[in-house]
């Protein structure tokens, strides 16, 4: 009976073991869902954030991620950079846009992997060709249901400093402080400027979790340009004058993420109805 029980006992811990390593390493799309409030609209705006895909399919002709989105049925698609890989392969993203623009307002800002590819005149002139609003120092004004709010974007700091600096203020001085304002910039670790230039919402990339996580413990190992336990590795993080959304992005590779699915982040802008 005793040598039962062990047995019993072992093949229970091996179950155990295995679906912890299984949930681990998973590599299956998940959706994340933030909520932001503000007292600058009236009515619910729904953003669907899709940040570091890297040239990569989810299922044949994007159907997995095009079923997410439909599924999130959201106003504006935005982008936030590295979604074409340095290599250059372009027939994912293709598929991928030509699928959402006819339904979806969609609006992009380059990440470092675009400059890498050494081309971004072309990558910014092909994504437009295909529908997408390209945002580079630029702030548009969009009219969504009731509301008015000014969506801004800047390019990656691979730009140069100066030129990344001078599309900041230039964004900052276009919008309207009337607005509900959105700054969309693929770095996450440049918390400094943005506090600097505020604005009620800014959506990033780039830090892929911090590849490696331990919940409830270590939110990210490493993360580019942040370096080892990244302070901005993904998630919601509250500014003094704004909030800081960090996509953990869609990038599978050989270097496994574990317990740090790739992701499709879904931002529900709601009215703020407490007192002032």
């Amino acid at each position: 009976m005793i040598i039962k029980r062990k047995y019993l006992y072992g093949f229970i811990m091996s179950c155990i073991i295995i679906a912890v390593l299984l949930v681990a390493f998973s590599s299956r799309l998940v959706l994340r869902r933030y909520t932001v409030s503000s007292k600058k609209i009236t009515s619910r705006i729904r953003i669907v954030h899709i940040s570091d895909l890297h040239s990569q399919y989810y299922g044949e002709d994007q159907g997995e991620l095009i079923y997410a989105i439909q599924h999130e049925d959201p106003d504006i698609i935005v982008l936030t950079g590295d979604i074409l890989d340095k290599r250059g392969e372009c027939d994912a993203i293709r598929s991928l846009i030509l699928q959402i623009v006819p339904t979806y307002p969609c609006y992009y800002v380059t990440g470092n992997h675009e400059y890498d590819i050494d081309n971004i005149a072309g990558v910014k002139e092909s994504l437009e060709h295909l529908g997408v609003e390209v945002l580079s120092g630029d702030c548009l004004s969009l009219m969504i249901g009731e509301n008015v709010i000014d969506i801004c974007g800047i390019d990656d700091p691979s730009v140069g400093n100066d030129e990344w600096q001078h599309q900041l203020e230039s964004c900052y001085s276009q919008k309207n402080k009337d607005h509900f304002s959105l700054l969309l910039s693929h770095r996450p670790e440049r918390v400094n400027a943005y506090k600097s230039y505020p604005f009620d919402l800014i959506l990033s990339g780039h830090a892929h979790g911090g590849q490696v996580r331990i919940p409830r413990l270590i939110n990210g190992l490493f993360a580019p340009n942040q370096g080892f336990f990244p302070k901005y590795a993904g998630g919601l993080y509250k500014l003094s004058n704004g909030t800081l959304i960090v996509s953990r992005g869609l990038k599978r590779s050989l270097i496994p993420r574990i317990f740090n699915p790739p992701e499709l982040v879904t931002v529900d802008i709601v009215p703020d109805n407490t007192n002032p």
